[in-house]
């Protein structure tokens, strides 16, 4: 589903990601943890196409077999919208608009039509326990409501990979165990692969395998 080859970044003169390699597999839900400054993040962001290598002529990355690094920003941007979702420490939800609005945006941008994407995003919100809650705005929503419509979101287009970047990192204990439990359940249903990173053990824990970062490279993989 990912692989990846030599993934350099520099920020300047600081070197902070040196020659990552990665692969991972279809309905994998893999996380990645390691200290502040090991470069977690920043592979996250270059995986999830949202930033690229430093040096893209010498890096390989394929997602579902395209090779990212060929793509112009017209075509990126429209792989990512359709094969790929994102899910945020602080859900990044428009507070201008209701928790189904939210849902709908990222098929609006794919051009899909409005009367079948609010049919498919009042099916998501259902699916997490959300119906009740579709008119609301994110400022009457609770934390772990927020996620979960945050979650419906990476959803809606039917990605093939989810990312999520400290999910569960501004939530409460309860709150943070179901939104764990959510990401296997979603994998084991809809067929989902789940790059994470976290600060936090017990999901780290949970993941098919856990890749830990020490500065700028992978220092080991567990569970392989």
């Amino acid at each position: 589903m990912i692989k990846a080859k030599n993934i350099l970044k520099y920020y300047d003169n600081l070197q902070v990601l040196k020659g990552v390699d990665i692969h991972i597999k279809k309905k994998e839900i893999v996380s990645i943890v390691g200290a502040s400054g090991a470069g977690k993040t920043t592979l996250l962001q270059i995986l999830g196409t949202l930033d690229k290598p430093s040096h893209p002529n010498d890096s390989n990355l394929f997602i579902n077999d395209q090779n990212i690094l060929k793509l112009n920003d017209k075509e990126l941007s429209k792989f990512r919208n359709l094969n790929l979702g994102f899910i945020f420490q602080f859900h990044q939800l428009l507070p201008e608009f209701t928790a189904l609005e939210n849902v709908c945006l990222p098929a609006f941008i794919a051009g899909k039509g409005k009367a079948e994407t609010e049919i498919e995003a009042k099916k998501l919100l259902s699916y997490l326990g959300l119906s009740h809650r579709e008119k609301h705005f994110p400022s009457e929503l609770s934390g772990g409501e927020q996620q979960r419509v945050a979650v419906a979101r990476a959803l809606i287009n039917k990605p093939e990979v989810i990312f999520a970047d400290e999910p569960s990192g501004n939530l409460d204990t309860h709150a943070a165990e179901n939104l764990h439990k959510l990401f296997f359940k979603l994998r084991d249903e809809l067929g989902q692969t789940f790059v994470i990173v976290t600060h936090n053990e017990e999901l780290a824990n949970m993941a098919d395998r856990k890749l830990v970062m020490v500065d700028g490279l992978i220092q080991y993989s567990s569970n392989e």
